[in-house]
């Protein structure tokens, strides 16, 4: 569970899952540009790396 809440007072953030890990689908790369330099853990700066190069590589292919 996300920040130790139980399940039943959770509130729900639609940009992060169950485990508190956040969703980079819908981001456009400013948005991940944005949360690349606000994010401490090594693990997901790594994660938002490999989202940017992706969206990258999809903005050249089209």
């Amino acid at each position: 569970m996300a920040a130790g809440q139980n399940q039943r007072n959770r509130k729900n953030d639609p940009m992060l899952t169950k485990t508190g890990k956040p969703r980079l689908g819908p981001l456009n790369l400013e948005q991940l540009n944005k949360l690349l330099e606000s994010s401490n853990k090594a693990k997901q700066k790594d994660m938002i790396r490999k989202a940017i190069s992706a969206r990258e590589k999809a903005v050249i292919v089209t």
